[in-house]
């Protein structure tokens, strides 16, 4: 396998849930630092995507729903909390960790947040969640013969 496809196999996952990078790249047995990287390059494409699409695919997703959305869901309750006590750097820091990179982008579209704080908010957790979760699967003892 060549290493372009070795990138895709980690960026490619990464890009629908943050945590899939780490264990592609385990399993195509790349080193920790092009996990990372990958990983990293994977999400911050989506990001990159949905921000500047965001917009349409919400509109194009409505007009296909049978019945309006609910006002005040659960869901939609928790994430103007989370928006209003942290703000952007809260949904950002949340975003590979329990949303997906396409569902925090498009919950970060939708309160109106400028595309350049979105940029650089997901990034700097992108790098940060990248690191740790990254370097967790690559060096805690055990944890990849498990995977």
């Amino acid at each position: 396998m060549e290493i372009t496809e070795k990138y895709l196999g980690v960026i490619l996952p990464s890009m629908l849930k943050f945590l899939l990078g780490p264990l592609a790249g385990v399993a195509l047995k790349l080193t920790w630092w092009e996990t990372m990287l990958c990983t990293i390059a994977g999400m911050m494409l989506t990001v990159l995507v949905f921000i500047y699409l965001g917009k349409a695919i919400r509109m194009g997703w409505q007009r296909y729903r049978k019945s309006p959305p609910k006002r005040f869901s659960k869901n939609s309750r928790r994430a103007v909390r989370v928006y209003r006590r942290f703000g952007m750097p809260g949904i950002a820091c949340l975003t590979p960790l329990i949303f997906t990179p396409i569902g925090g982008t498009l919950l970060a579209t939708s309160f109106n947040v400028a595309p350049v704080r979105i940029i650089f908010w997901m990034g700097v957790f992108a790098f940060f969640w990248g690191l740790i979760l990254t370097l967790a699967i690559y060096h805690i003892p055990g944890l990849q013969t498990i995977l």
